[in-house]
């Protein structure tokens, strides 16, 4: 391949290569010219010109293949317009003479295919340019035209549709002609044909005048008849074309209406042409007249259909705002359409007009229009229902008969109903809260106008009224309740009207039904109020027979949607329901036998409607309510259920005597019964499989039905994939509503509500917008097929094998269209049962079972219909994967080889070559393996059979199926079929687009099958690689939209294995364009590429799309491609589509992709989504709708709420994007001058005030959904960007300047009329804002705090208060919002006051808080202002939250507690709601908790209220009204408290989810730790020790699974509490108990040291601090290092958040023995000394700053604890406690041993701990030889040591250790160590101190010296002076010395002369005699003495030695420990 790429056709190259490949390494080098043309130099081109010339004009007669002509035609006119165009005529005439060469051998006709392109290709290119020559060529086409076959038609016509664009309006002279021409060929029977024509007419009609004007109606009259019998392909090009015509005939093109005065159509006058097509199709308009009089045979479908999609062309063309202009017009047009007789001749062609009406309604005002001129279009179809109703009523109410067409009116005036309702809806759906001005303003009315068409004679119009209503309430939320009040009124007083009771009925069941995508629910109280009506319904409907029907049917209606509403609700009714049912059935078989006889056919028609109705609410029962059903319930269900099934085989009888007309009621019974039993386990009714079979068997072989119908279900039973031969993939179009109707099964398309009422209250189907039951015959047929499926696999053997012999016979006794009929039912049946045996992983039987099924199956593969075909073939697969075993498996496969062997004819080619497929897809790759070689060359061969498309279809269809099965097992094959793929490719006409299709799947499948070896360089991989990339190219350049989408997947596929050979340089322009293509599944195809190439490389996406666009300005050809790319790139485009398309999962992908490119470049995203949010000043054009060419026309609508909805989510994740990105985004300074180093960057903060506008603009708009998402995104602002400071003002924080934007976002949701959920978001939010400590003015502040004090007083109103909108939980959850909000501000202010109270009294302004919450506002707010607001709401407020805590208490109860729930419910739930309600507890109870906590220990446990009492009265209705409780002293009530408080706590931390989020864990921490502040619950819980066990246990266990270190120091706080409380209660026994010693007896452990796991609390204790340490310090852990496995390593440096962690465990551990009595203690100490001892070890590091680690000065203060503690002195335990002593100094000594592997060791804090052990304990103890022996040398080397710093501080501790009262203990050392101390001194004076540390090493010496002077007695001290005083002076430094010397010497001298100074005195004697004794010494004394004197700044000097001797304070501990 790689040779191919060269600017001239290698011929060398190409002649070397076999025959097969010349075609492919062809295509190759055109593909590369192609792209070089364009980028070539054009010097290079034109010195090789000729030769390509030469070259390319040499291949028009190489017979190229489809592409190759195409890209060849391109490439010549490319290279001419580029190089030079001398040679161009010749050229052309060369072609022109190819085309009229008279050969018509098919050998030839390649060759005149390529010219026909090449002369088409030139005229596109260069037009006008080729001048004259233009007659005598399209003359040329036009002969040709005439003797060619259909591939040489279309590509003439394609050829001249090119040659018309080029030339544009020159060609004038050859127009007629071409018109003329063409026309004919409209109806042309090859489909190809007819859409080439229909595109070249389309060019035509650009210039064409006449087209528009003389010709129009001929034209109109011809589409109409190329629709007849048409493609879906063909109805896309002919309506494309007549609705463009007719817009052109209505507004023409400027430019052709000055050259002639040409007269333009009326508006009335094209829309009556088309109207014509749709009601009397392309039979002409005086064609016989006599049929047309007669009445005659009814429109085409096809012609019905094409004209539909007509209009919505003609609309779309004239654009969105004529559309706003003549919407009036419009609709009374579409509405007559459907009012015509011709329209709604039988009731499935009225159904057939009604969705072709709808059809066009819909698409074009959902696309076209935006928000406001939907809500202009809805009052116009409101106006247009009014005058229809009124026409109705008059008729109704005309009583004398005098209009004798009213019955006839009133019949059409229900389709106009249906239309103008559904669409109706639909608006208002769509609309959602946006539609709230519609229904509030009187002049529309719409609801007056809907509810009065529920009174319509006829029933289809009342259910879509009901429909209405349903669409209206679940928009509008609000409307729900007072709309099913509304109803039951209206029902209950219009009792006798039989409309009144069926419309209201369905409006109330259809409202029901709405109820579940309502979040806020309703109130529960109307669930009763269905139950009464149902029931009254029920009772009085045998009063009077004009209703019975009529009430039977409503009052089931009713029932069934009421079950809608789910168990929590029909739990009540329950018993009700299950007696009503009972009574519906006669009891006995002898009460059926009874029945029989009695009763007239009313009766009967009355009875069967309500058995039937009484079964369809028992199936909604079964659907809706699956808690419910326990064995018991089923159990009765099954009896009436099994008396229906004995009543069904009564039922022929009963026909037989009363007429047919029951047959229709009979049929619904049985449908609901197949319905119910479907849901049931088929287990239940085991005993009646055999009647039921019977029943089924009967229902889909059509044995009592005359009809010929046929079940709707084969399409879904078969595969998906097999879509392409089944012509199923219309399924996934924009039309697929109305090209339904065109599909083969019976009333396929027509589902309407009136065939099943029950579906107005169920749940709609995936993708359907309104339900659309089938026809009742279709439906029951349906139902028997499912319903066999579920019962087949547990029936026996022998049934089976009956049941299969008897389809047989029956296929057999049928003939002509009945046998296919009972066939494809049949086949149905027998896949629905195959399927339930695969899920069931049952097998199929024995031998005879499956060789009748064979035989049945076998017999299909055969079959003409290729449905069925497809159906064996699946049925086949099935039930090899069934039986799977080989033998059966390879004789399945061997008959199909040896039929596929043998067989000449299409049929059982195509039939047996799926079959071979479909094993293979079912048995796997695995078990099929053997037969792959032979499956695949049989495959092979068949799909190169040029004679029939079709085989090639099925044959590349199933290989396809073989690849994706066999995975790795293919490899061996991949080469052979990419070979045959790729000439396939070259070679098959385009216009077979099936075969291309399948081509497709085979290369996508091989692309798998390689998979990630692709990646690979060997030259085998990267020729499948070039030879992928070819397909991909050929399939990407095919007209078929289908073959683009499979190109893009396979394309998707190559990326995912080898991404780096996916050009997307010109891949993502590509998608781009298709994201507009008017295929639902090429846009589909797109944006799922797009998806995965945004997940890998979003920016590179971005960046191609932004070029194309820039691309599509500059060039002249921006014309062809219409691309709404502008600036705002791809995202652009993607959000408009977010508000056309209505697929899920083209939205779905659409979301993921734009979430992919947010983190790319967010904040260009962002700007877009404002512009998206400025709905209001929508003048830029970043939201057009992309349809149409011309963009000036098209003013572009203002996005939808659903697609805002979707930005401000957007807005949301870019902000948490951000802040895990980098913290600039969150910080102003940083931002600005990051702006100005690099101005292309772009940070979060800089947007802030968009940010706030546009989460402003959501919060306050109509839609409650955007609502939620500006809150929501306003939440997350407010809590992310309050603590950023504002640079310019010091002291203010950025958000302070949008106060004002705050407050007026937030007070609309609290107005009484806002929805609870919004409320609830919004007290959130007032929360976050108040907390956030932004507002620094009280007066603002209490603006917002206004909002929440309003919403207080409505939690305080109680429940039974105003009229409820909603269900009780809604209300449940607002008021608990409301709470949790105080709740939070109240915790904050509480935490302000404490700061404030902890900070000493100073300055006001300073700069150090900023790191709180609070910014530094000292200043203005006062920090107890916040406490001050909250203040007077506590009283109130406590006793709510108390109340909420005790709710939540009781609702977390398990299950098996339920009957301890109170029976009226809670302070803020209603028993009803209890499950709902637990979720809103579960959000709002942590906040509450930590609220409760603080006010109970900042009251004293509520003290100050006095006796909490519910006031009988207004005060405090929130708690449930029982009998006064006894009134508790406050002990009791803190005792209560306290355990509620505990008892929630302890709870919650057992298990909290997994999903729980933090902050609730840590609030619930915090709300212990506060609650163990307060005296009496320490004291609680140190009184009942097995709670402090169990709570720390659950610490424990909450360790285990949370990780967050904030979450680990919390529960330290809890725990050092918790033994705090502990040690206190035990302080205060004992000094209760007087005497000391009672300590050892009430303290843990007793007298024996035993500690109890699980009662001791210092054994949990214990536990978890030993977890806590080992988690951060593994270390510790003997075990792990012990470990053969562990390596030793060097010990780190601790993060900071676990040195506060190890440091806080330490203090505790320190602390427990204290709890213990002495023997207890001697049980913990070992491990306490241990751990603490391990802790020293680990961390006593040397910091670089010289700080303590806090874990060292914990561990030093714990062995401080430890060692004075009184337990040394207790005789029992004196030799343990010796030998715990001595073991932990011998430990630290060992640690403190020098160390290589540890250089980084603090001997400094190591040396303290062994002064710490020699100061704080007796000589005894630590007086053994080896110790001190240890001690000493661990002194001499900290003596040695090179740093100053350890010197210094190894001095201090010595002097601590000479200074010791107990002589034994210090003297040993004084004698080891101070002389090595006055050595040390005395080499100071030769190297003086150089550096401030030094010195103070010096100084701190010299202080020993001095203090050893101190303590030795009078007689030695002369001798100690002698030591001290010669070295002093020997620091002083003479004069002239002085002056050089540097700092630190002159302050060693300083502070020798003053420590002389001061000695002197001191021991006066002793210095004089010292002093006498070396008079030099006497001599440099007095000198310095002098110097000193004289120097006249002897102050000054006096104050600077005063810093150099407190120069110390570096080396204080922060802990003093001594």
């Amino acid at each position: 391949m790689e040779l191919a790429h060269s600017l001239l056709l290698n011929e060398d190259a190409l002649a070397q290569i076999t025959e097969a490949k010349r075609p492919v390494f062809i295509f190759e080098w055109l593909r590369f010219l192609n792209k070089v043309l364009v980028a070539a130099n054009k010097v290079d081109v034109k010195e090789k010109q000729k030769k390509l010339v030469e070259q390319l004009t040499g291949l028009i007669s190489s017979n190229p293949g489809p592409p190759t002509r195409k890209l060849l035609a391109k490439n010549l006119a490319t290279l001419y317009s580029i190089g030079d165009t001398f040679t161009v005529f010749q050229t052309l005439d060369k072609c022109n003479d190819i085309i009229k060469n008279k050969d018509d051998t098919p050998a030839y006709l390649p060759t005149k295919l390529a010219a026909v392109a090449c002369v088409g290709a030139f005229y596109e290119r260069m037009g006008r340019m080729l001048g004259s020559s233009f007659p005598e060529t399209i003359n040329n086409l036009l002969k040709a035209l005439k003797n060619a076959e259909s591939q040489g038609r279309s590509e003439i016509l394609l050829s001249l549709q090119k040659v018309l664009s080029g030339l544009g309006g020159a060609a004038a002279s050859c127009h007629r002609d071409i018109y003329k021409n063409a026309r004919s060929l409209l109806t042309d029977r090859s489909m190809a044909v007819r859409c080439a024509v229909a595109k070249c007419l389309l060019e035509l009609q650009n210039e064409a005048v006449f087209m528009w004007t003389t010709e129009l109606e001929n034209v109109a009259t011809l589409c109409f008849k190329a629709l007849e019998g048409s493609t879906y392909g063909v109805r896309v090009a002919v309506s494309k074309l007549l609705g463009t015509v007719m817009a052109t005939a209505l507004m023409p093109k400027q430019a052709a209406v000055m050259r002639q005065n040409v007269k333009r159509a009326t508006l009335e006058e094209v829309l009556e042409l088309m109207a014509t097509g749709f009601l009397r199709g392309g039979s002409g308009f005086l064609k016989s007249g006599g049929e047309m009089l007669k009445g005659g045979g009814s429109v085409s479908r096809e012609v019905r259909v094409g004209v539909t999609q007509a209009y919505v062309v003609f609309v779309t063309t004239l654009g969105g705002q004529w559309l706003e202009r003549n919407f009036a017009t419009f609709l009374s047009h579409v509405l007559e359409l459907v009012a015509h007789p011709r329209a709604t001749q039988t009731h499935v062609e009225a159904v057939y007009s009604r969705r072709c009406v709808s059809f066009a309604l819909r698409a074009t005002l959902g696309g076209l229009l935006g928000e406001k001129a939907q809500i202009a279009a809805a009052k116009e179809i409101c106006q247009a229902i009014n005058k229809q109703m009124r026409a109705v009523e008059a008729v109704v109410s005309d009583s004398s008969g005098e209009n004798k067409g009213g019955a006839a009116d009133v019949s059409a005036s229900q389709h106009v109903m249906v239309c103008a309702l559904k669409e109706l809806g639909s608006l208002v759906q769509s609309l959602s809260a946006t539609a709230s001005p519609l229904i509030q303003e009187p002049s529309i009315g719409l609801l007056e106008t809907v509810t009065s068409v529920l009174l319509h004679p006829s029933m289809a119009a009342r259910l879509a009224a009901a429909w209405c209503l349903r669409c209206v309430a679940v928009a509008l939320p609000y409307q729900l309740t007072p709309l099913l009040d509304r109803c039951a009124e209206r029902i209950n007083t219009l009792k006798s009207s039989p409309e009144a009771v069926s419309g209201y009925s369905f409006a109330m069941a259809a409202l029901l039904g709405g109820v579940y995508q309502c979040l806020l629910g309703i109130p529960h109280s109307k669930g009763k109020m269905v139950v009464s009506i149902a029931e009254d319904l029920l009772r009085s409907a045998a009063q009077n027979s004009r209703l019975s029907l009529h009430r039977t049917q409503a009052g089931w209606l009713l029932l069934g949607a009421l079950m809608t509403l789910g168990s929590s609700l029909v739990r009540y009714h329950l018993p009700k329901m299950l007696l009503l049912w009972r009574n519906v059935f006669p009891r006995s078989q002898k009460e059926l036998e009874a029945e029989k006889a009695r009763g007239d056919s009313f009766t009967w028609q009355v009875t069967l409607e309500g058995r039937a109705g009484a079964l369809c609410a028992m199936r909604s029962f079964v659907a809706h309510c699956p808690e419910l059903l326990t064995e018991d319930v089923i159990r009765r269900l099954m009896t009436p259920i099994e008396c229906a099934m004995t009543m069904m085989s009564h039922i022929p009888a009963v026909i037989k005597v009363h007429g047919a007309h029951l047959k229709a009621s009979a049929a619904m019974v049985r449908l609901r019964l197949y319905d119910i039993l479907a849901l049931l386990p088929p287990k239940t009714y085991e005993g009646n499989f055999s009647a039921l079979l019977r029943e089924l068997v009967a229902e889909f072989t059509l044995t009592d039905n005359s009809a010929n119908t046929t079940t709707s279900l084969l399409r879904s039973l078969c595969h998906y994939d097999d879509s392409v031969l089944m012509g199923s993939w219309l399924q996934e179009t924009d039309h697929k509503s109305i090209e339904d109707q065109l599909q083969p099964n019976s009333a396929s398309g027509s589902g309407a509500l009136e065939h099943d009422p029950s579906s107005i209250y169920l749940r709609v189907p995936v993708g359907e917008a309104i339900p659309g039951p089938l026809p009742l015959g279709v439906s029951v047929i349906d139902a028997s097929v499912a319903l066999f499926g579920v019962v087949f696999p547990h029936v026996s053997f022998k049934h089976r094998l009956q049941m299969l012999d008897h389809f047989a016979e029956c296929i057999k006794q049928a003939k002509g269209v009945r046998q296919q009929a009972v066939q494809l039912n049949i086949f149905t049946a027998v896949l629905s049962a195959l399927k339930g045996l695969a899920e069931n992983k049952s097998t199929l039987g024995p031998e005879e079972v499956r060789k009748s099924a064979l035989a049945l199956v076998m017999g299909a593969l055969d079959n003409p219909n290729p449905i069925l075909r497809c159906a064996a073939g699946e049925a086949l697969g099935r039930m090899a994967q069934v039986v799977g075993e080989a033998t059966f498996i390879a004789s399945m496969a061997q008959h199909s080889f040896d039929k596929l062997k043998s067989a000449r004819d299409v049929v059982s080619r195509t039939g047996h070559s799926l079959a071979l497929g479909c094993l293979h897809r079912y048995v796997g790759g695995i078990g099929s393996g053997q037969h792959l070689k032979t499956s695949v060359s049989i495959l092979l061969a068949l799909a190169q059979d040029g004679t029939s498309h079709e085989v090639q279809t099925w044959a590349l269809h199933s290989l396809a199926l073989i690849v994706d099965s066999s995975g790795p097992m293919y490899r061996g094959y991949v080469e052979p079929t990419l070979s045959l793929v790729l000439t396939l490719l070259l070679t098959v006409p385009p216009s077979h687009t099936e075969v291309h299709q399948c081509l497709g799947r085979c290369l996508g499948a091989l692309i798998t099958t390689v998979g990630p070896e692709l990646q690979g360089n060997s030259p085998t991989i990267s020729t499948i690689r070039s030879s992928c990339l070819v397909g991909c190219a050929i399939m990407q350049d095919h007209s078929d939209s289908l073959v683009q989408a499979a190109a893009i997947s396979c394309l998707q596929q190559l990326h995912m294995f080898a991404p780096r050979h996916v050009n997307l340089s010109s891949l993502v322009p590509c998608l781009c364009v298709h994201l507009c293509s008017s295929h639902l599944l090429l846009r589909r195809a797109a944006v799922a590429c797009l998806r995965q190439l945004a997940q890998r490389e979003a920016a590179e996406v971005c960046a191609y799309a932004m070029s194309l666009a820039k691309k599509a300005g500059d060039s002249k050809e921006s014309t062809t491609i219409n691309l709404n790319i502008t600036e705002t790139g791809l995202e652009g485009v993607l959000f408009g589509m977010l508000d056309r398309e209505t697929d899920r999962k083209l939205c779905s992908d659409i979301h993921d992709t734009l979430g992919h490119m947010l983190t790319v470049n967010s904040l260009l995203l962002c700007r877009k989504e404002e512009d998206s949010e400025k709905k209001d000043e929508m003048d830029d054009d970043t939201m057009f709708t992309g349809l149409g060419d011309d963009d000036k026309t098209k003013p572009s609508v203002a996005p939808r709420w659903v697609t805002r909805v979707f930005a401000a989510d957007c807005l949301c994740r870019i902000i948490h994007l951000c802040e895990n990105a980098d913290k600039a985004h969150f910080d102003l300074a940083t931002a600005r001058s990051a702006k100005a180093k690099n101005p292309k960057g772009d940070l979060l903060v800089l947007h802030l005030s968009d940010l706030i506008r546009m989460a402003f603009m959501a919060a306050t708009d109509h839609s409650n959904q955007l609502r939620m998402a500006g809150l929501q995104a306003l939440e997350d602002i407010i809590k992310k960007f309050a603590s950023v400071p504002e640079p310019e003002f010091p002291g203010h924080v950025i958000l302070e300047q949008y106060q004002a934007n705050v407050g007026a976002a937030l007070r609309p949701a609290f107005s009484p009329d806002t929805p609870s959920d919004i409320t609830a978001k919004a007290c959130q939010v007032c929360s976050a804002w108040i907390g956030s400590g932004v507002v620094s003015d009280l007066n603002d502040l209490r603006r917002v705090h206004n909002l929440l004090v309003s919403s207080l007083d409505k939690v305080q109103a109680g429940k039974g208060s105003s009229s409820q909108l909603y269900s009780e939980s809604a209300t449940t959850m607002e008021k608990l919002a409301v709470l949790k909000a105080w709740a939070e501000v109240y915790v904050v202010a509480m935490k302000i006051k404490k700061e404030a109270e902890s900070r000493p009294a100073r300055p006001v302004r300073s700069g150090e808080d900023d790191d709180e919450d609070m910014g530094d506002e000292g200043d203005i707010l006062p920090p107890d202002s916040l406490i001050t607001l909250v203040q007077p709401e506590l009283p109130s407020l406590s006793r709510l939250w108390l109340a909420a805590l005790r709710d939540y208490a009781l609702l977390t109860l398990p299950a098996e507690f339920a009957s301890q729930l109170p029976p009226e419910g809670g302070a803020f739930y209603t028993p009803e709601t209890i499950d709902t309600a637990r979720l809103h507890y579960r959000n709002s109870w942590a906040p509450i908790l930590h609220a409760v906590a603080l006010w109970l220990s900042n009251t004293d446990f509520g003290a100050a209220e006095g006796p909490e009492e519910p006031q009988t009265g207004t005060t405090s209705p929130a708690y449930p009204q029982g009998p006064p409780a006894p009134i508790k002293n406050p002990d009791e009530l803190a005792k209560d408290r306290m355990h509620l408080l505990l008892g929630i706590s302890i709870e919650f931390l057992c298990f909290p989810r997994p999903e729980e989020p933090i902050e609730r864990v840590m609030s619930c921490l915090q709300a212990l730790c506060t609650l163990l502040e307060s005296p009496q619950a320490r004291n609680h819980i140190a009184e009942d020790q097995l709670l402090a066990v169990e709570l720390l246990n659950v610490l424990h266990r909450l360790l285990l699974t949370r990780d967050p270190p904030s979450v680990q120091l919390q529960v330290t706080a809890v725990v050092q509490e918790t033994i705090r409380s502990a040690q206190d209660h035990l302080d205060q026994r004992v000094e209760d108990g007087g005497e000391k010693e009672s300590a050892s007896v009430l303290a843990e452990g007793g007298d024996t040291g035993e500690l109890q796991p699980g009662k001791s609390l210092v054994f949990a204790a214990m536990e978890l601090l030993v977890f806590l340490l080992v988690r951060h310090l593994p270390q510790v852990n003997t075990k792990a290092s012990d470990s053969p496995s562990h390596l030793p390593t060097k010990p780190q440096p601790l993060p900071e958040h676990s040195n506060r962690l190890v440091a806080v465990t330490i203090s505790i551990l320190a602390e427990l023995p204290a709890l213990c009595s002495p023997a207890g203690s001697m049980t913990i100490l070992p491990t306490i000394l241990f751990l603490i001892c391990g802790v020293l070890k680990e961390t006593a590091l040397k910091t670089p700053d010289g700080s303590v680690p806090l874990p060292v000065s914990a561990a030093l203060q714990g062995i401080k604890t430890i060692i004075t503690s009184p337990l040394g002195r207790v005789e029992k335990t004196q030799q343990q406690w010796t030998s715990l002593v001595r073991s932990s100094l011998a430990s630290v000594l060992e640690y403190s041993q020098p160390d290589e592997s540890r250089p980084n060791m603090d001997e400094v804090s190591l040396l303290t701990a062994i002064t710490l052990f020699l100061v704080s304990t007796s000589s005894e103890l630590v007086g053994v030889t080896t110790l001190q022996k240890g001690c000493m040398e661990r002194f001499r080397n900290a003596l040695n040591s090179s740093d100053p710093w350890v010197q210094a501080r190894c001095y201090q501790l010595l002097l601590s250790v000479f200074q010791h009262s107990s002589r034994a203990l210090s003297t040993p050392y004084i004698h080891a160590l101070a002389p090595m101390l006055v050595e040390k001194l005395k080499g100071a004076e030769r190297a003086r101190p150089g550096t401030p540390a030094e010195l103070q090493a010096v100084q701190e010496g010299v202080k020993v010296l001095e203090g050893l002077v101190a303590l030795g007695e009078e007689q030695n001290r002369v001798q100690l002076l002698a030591l001290l005083v010669p070295t002093l002076i020997s620091y002083l430094l003479d004069e002239n010395a002085f002056s050089t010397a540097p700092p630190p010497s002159k302050g060693l001298h300083e502070f020798a002369l003053q420590n002389l100074m001061r000695i002197g005195p001191l021991y006066p004697a002793a210095f004089k005699t010292v002093i006498g004794a070396a008079p030099e010494l006497k001599t440099r004394l007095e000198t310095a003495i002098r110097a000193n004197q004289a120097s006249s700044k002897a102050k000054a000097a006096a104050r600077q030695a005063q810093p150099t001797v407190q120069a110390t304070p570096t080396i204080k501990l922060k802990t003093s420990f001594f």
